[in-house]
């Protein structure tokens, strides 16, 4: 399968007022087509900042990023983005904010994306309230408003910043199931950033283990549990034995911090 995105070499600063801060070094992994994989590390060790240089919101120190075989751009079209929040606006109808991203853009096919997100409606249950405000919705249809909002735009790699912190347990499971679901169906390429080691665990197909700051990549596992959701492959035999081996993974960095 080819590689979508290509991490070599990446290196990042930034400055504080009192010093310069080398937050990411040497970072060297890649995500291929239609891969779904989850970057996991201590706290504070750069894992939104490696989401914000795919984006191009901030730029690298050193190291060259490739998205589909070209370097990444600021505004890139082909990245959609999924934040912690799903930043619905109150005001605007469910179908108001699915389509705000064609609205601020200039498109030739504006037309055909918009039968896309109806067709998209349709397809994940949510037509019949596309003339509901958000306030209205619970949080996981909130989360799959917020998902097709950027699926509509018809990207090739989404970046999943915790999009599943706000809500309760039971709710997160659920969701969880409903995103990597559509994801799969939609045939998109994934990058989850989490805290939670079971979701990551149990929605991807590669996960990236960083060490503290300044992060390098300190394992990549490639992970093929049984079921065909994240809720059965936690039921898989060997799901313990892997939640554990990244769980040392990772207090182990803590340790000698």
């Amino acid at each position: 399968m080819d590689k979508l995105l290509d991490f070599q070499n990446v290196n990042f600063f930034y400055q504080t007022k009192n010093e310069e801060v080398h937050a990411l070094q040497n970072l060297n992994f890649s995500v291929d087509e239609l891969e779904f994989a989850s970057i996991v590390g201590p706290s504070g060790c750069g894992k939104t900042t490696i989401l914000s240089l795919i984006a191009g919101l901030l730029p690298v120190s050193s190291g060259k990023i490739y998205l589909a075989g070209e370097e990444v751009k600021k505004n890139s079209p082909h990245i959609g983005y999924m934040f912690q929040r799903d930043h619905l606006f109150e005001w605007r109808t469910i179908w108001k904010n699915i389509t705000l991203g064609l609205e601020l853009q200039k498109l030739q096919d504006k037309e055909q994306k918009l039968e896309f997100a109806r067709e998209l409606l349709k397809k994940y249950d949510l037509y019949d309230f596309q003339n509901r405000k958000p306030r209205e919705l619970s949080g996981g249809m909130r989360q799959r408003v917020a998902l097709i909002r950027t699926l509509v735009l018809e990207p090739k790699l989404l970046l999943l910043d915790e999009p599943f912190s706000a809500l309760d347990f039971q709710t997160r499971l659920n969701v969880c199931d409903d995103v990597y679901q559509i994801i799969k169906s939609e045939k998109k390429t994934a990058i989850l950033v989490t805290h939670d080691i079971s979701e990551a665990l149990s929605m991807s197909d590669k996960l990236v283990i960083l060490s503290s700051r300044p992060a390098t990549v300190k394992h990549i596992e490639i992970l093929k549990l049984d079921g065909e959701t994240p809720l059965q492959k936690r039921e898989d035999k060997t799901f313990g034995a892997l939640f554990d081996f990244v769980w040392k993974k990772l207090t182990n960095e803590k340790e000698k911090t």
